[in-house]
């Protein structure tokens, strides 16, 4: 098989009209063509950073679509699946990813469950983490959330560390906002990576002591504009990722977005791609390969070096994508799940008090930090409820792996006006979480989620709807096409319903999570990110 077109030499900074010949699989030959063709060929796109399971898609149906955007591998984390079914959930991932063309690189989830104070489905130990990382399927241990272990040298943190070192294995960072002789210590211990970076400022301090920043760019966190400029100055130490991206927004793009945003901005385009194409495959020893002979021939088609409209992409010399249509065929997909909650009564939701004053988180759009504010509290016979007028709604956690009183907060800037929207994604654990303007919007939408054994859904008055995903309570066994436009659906009675938040359900799907500062909801009650402790809704 011979293609030809521009050939774009990262490394060198050159390109050249040529042809590449493909055989068994590998790229034979590169050689300069004298023709007229005009599209320009270049490696592949990789995703350094991403958790499969935000997609709410299966690795098999979320390469069908990433190959549409000139996408050949990605960095995976399985975490998400891992806090629901522990390494069983790892397996199914990577078993599930072999039985497509595309390259998925799984990492060994690091912090399972991410804290001890919220309820998982699984545990992953470090011995466990010994025997993953001995298992050539895993390419790295995955990001390590709990940075308060490595800085007071957790013996069981160490421990995990330890054995990806023992085997070679890069150690992936997860350290939001922390700088000076903490993020140095980090740094210390072995970790190379930080992605969660959400100022130019700690992103800069991270590279000048030596870790690799990736600039991410999610449906939810969007940290591109702080971050981009950095690229042209330190572009051999990062790379591009999207962390956690729904549906509805892969339908549309992947990396290649980010390459066409940095490229308008005046950035250098090989400085570009190779924080696209290479950087990834050089940290992480991927076995994908650059445009150089005998490697694999994993390579794609773009109309220009400004818009990147992908036209072809291959993999192992396989055409799988051309002109938006994906070759890659769905396979037969296990249910695997972990459900074991009860229907909720109304009253469960209720939180009787006399407190003048609450705390209440303050949700950003766009990011994953939060603020802890003062509000003043509207108390109904006894039961602290939503303030629809101040946009202060109720807001709870339900533990999805057994039966347990909801915990109960309350949240700013979802900007619901009427009824409740509910997730069984819930980082990390992935209990349900559900924010409305009643209880018994709450309570409907939370029943709902526990009827289907897992969706995210949304509910008023007078209509109901619901995305069901019964694979771990986190994916569909559906198409990228059916589950975004589901996903879409939703997300939009979600905004008629007041929402002015840009993705509603991923934000409700970060107010649990712990490790990000400051102020979050766990099953267990409100935790406060920034001391890393439980904190009372009441302000005495």
């Amino acid at each position: 098989m011979i293609i030809k077109g521009i050939i774009v030499d990262i490394q060198n900074r050159t390109q050249f009209k040529g042809e590449i010949e493909v055989e068994n699989g590998k790229i034979r030959d590169i050689r300069p063509s004298n023709h007229t063709i005009e599209n320009y060929i270049l490696p592949g796109f990789v995703d350094a950073h991403i958790h499969i399971e935000s997609s709410m898609l299966v690795p098999s149906e979320f390469a069908k679509i990433a190959v549409t955007h000139g996408t050949v591998a990605t960095v995976s984390d399985p975490h998400e699946i891992a806090n629901v079914l522990g390494v069983k959930g790892v397996e199914f991932m990577i078993e599930n990813g072999k039985k497509v063309p595309f390259k998925f690189n799984f990492g060994a989830p690091s912090c399972v469950p991410a804290t001890t104070f919220e309820s998982a489905g699984a545990v992953i130990d470090s011995e466990d983490i010994k025997k993953m990382m001995e298992n050539p399927d895993i390419k790295y241990l995955a990001e390590m959330m709990n940075y308060p272990g490595v800085l007071f040298d957790d013996e069981e943190v160490l421990a995990k560390i330890n054995h990806a070192k023992k085997n070679q294995k890069p150690i992936d960072g997860h350290a939001p906002g922390l700088r000076g002789e903490k993020i140095t210590k980090y740094i210390a211990a072995g970790i190379s990576t930080d992605h969660e970076c959400f100022t130019f400022e700690e992103a800069f301090e991270k590279l000048q002591k030596g870790m690799k920043v990736l600039i991410r760019e999610g449906s939810a966190a969007k940290n591109f504009d702080a971050l981009i400029d950095l690229l042209p100055e330190h572009f051999e130490n990062m790379m591009f990722c999207s962390d956690d991206k729904h549906p509805d927004d892969l339908l549309l793009g992947h990396i290649n977005q980010l390459c066409q945003r940095a490229v308008k901005k005046g950035i250098d385009v090989y400085k570009v791609l190779q924080a696209a194409c290479i950087n990834p495959l050089k940290h992480y020893n991927l076995d994908v390969g650059l445009l150089q002979k005998g490697v694999a021939a994993d390579f794609i088609l773009v109309n220009n070096l400004t818009d990147f409209n992908v036209l072809e992409t291959y993999i192992d010399g396989k055409l799988v994508a051309k002109n938006g249509t994906s070759f890659i065929e769905s396979v037969a997909i296990e249910i695997v799940n972990n459900f074991n909650v009860d229907f909720k009564k109304v009253s469960d939701f209720e939180f009787h008090s006399a407190s003048e004053k609450i705390r209440v988180i303050e949700a950003l759009d766009g990011e994953l930090v939060t603020n802890e504010i003062e509000s003043d509290s509207l108390i109904v016979d006894g039961n602290l409820v939503s303030n629809i007028n101040a946009d202060i709604l109720k807001m709870t956690v339900v533990n999805r792996y057994q039966n347990s009183t909801p915990s109960i907060a309350f949240i700013k800037n979802f900007g619901l006006k009427e009824g409740a929207i509910a997730s069984s994604v819930g980082h990390d654990s992935h209990n349900i979480i559900a924010v409305g303007v009643s209880d018994e919007a709450i309570c409907r939408a939370v029943n709902l989620i526990i009827q289907q054994k897992g969706g995210v859904c949304a509910v008023n008055i007078s209509e109901e709807k619901i995305l069901p995903l019964p694979i771990a309570g986190i994916m569909s066994e559906k198409s990228a096409q059916e589950t975004g436009k589901s996903y879409a659906e939703i997300d939009k009675m979600a905004k008629e319903m007041g929402s002015t938040l840009r993705a509603p359900f991923m934000t409700l799907s970060f107010m649990a999570l712990l490790v990000i500062p400051s102020l979050k909801l766990s099953d267990k009650g409100l935790f406060d990110g920034t001391s890393f402790q439980f904190t009372s809704l009441e302000i005495k």
